[in-house]
């Protein structure tokens, strides 16, 4: 009974502390960071899961082991990247009086730098699929403040047949150059493809059983 007073007694105190409008950035950045350890965790789990056993070699115990790891990092990285946004924009805020849009960008920026500029598979993967977003974003900006003219007709085609032109040049004459699970993932398709022995590795398997 007594513990269940206690429990009670402090979640109501928690709960009281969470509406106290003065420690509201702070909290903010601490459920900033629960929010990028979860997130990071929902998506790159799958994205480890499918990629490991489809590529990946070695035994179970080991794809295992590579999921886990892979999905610890993205969500360490993504919780520290947000609660080092979010404290340091609401740093500046408190020192200047009033948020700025360079705010944002020296937060993110410092943020990128500590939490995002590692050069390893995660941090990599990461960074390329933030940059394609980035110059989509940049090119709507640039036409809307009038510093492009409006495309007569949708560039959206002329954008498809360019990216697949440029990445499957480099793929069959520079692969080094693209990342090694792009690598593996256009493997699979352009270059498996072109080998087999019977019906079984025609349909059925990609490459025949080892017995």
């Amino acid at each position: 009974m007594a513990s269940s007073d206690l429990f009670k007694t402090l979640l109501y105190t928690l709960n009281n502390l969470l509406q106290q409008h003065k420690y509201k950035s702070a909290l903010a950045v601490v459920k900033g960071f629960r929010n990028g350890a979860v997130y990071g965790a929902k998506i790159r789990a799958p994205h480890a899961l499918v990629m490991t056993f489809l590529f990946r070699s070695g035994s179970l115990r080991e794809k295992l082991r590579a999921i886990a790891q892979a999905t610890y990092t993205h969500s360490r990285n993504l919780a520290c990247f947000v609660f080092t946004y979010k404290g340091l924009q609401a740093l500046q805020q408190r020192l200047q009086g009033r948020p700025l849009q360079t705010h944002s960008f020296l937060a993110a920026c410092v943020g990128g730098w500590l939490v995002f500029g590692e050069n390893n598979n995660i941090n990599s993967q990461i960074n390329m699929y933030l940059l394609s977003r980035i110059l989509f974003a940049l090119s709507r900006l640039a036409v809307e403040k009038g510093l492009v003219p409006q495309p007569r007709k949708d560039p959206f085609p002329l954008f498809g047949a360019l990216v697949w032109g440029i990445v499957l040049w480099l793929f069959e004459y520079h692969p080094h150059t693209l990342q090694p699970s792009l690598q593996s993932s256009m493997n699979y398709l352009y270059h498996d493809s072109n080998t087999w022995h019977d019906i079984s590795d025609f349909l059925i398997y990609n490459k025949p059983k080892t017995k």
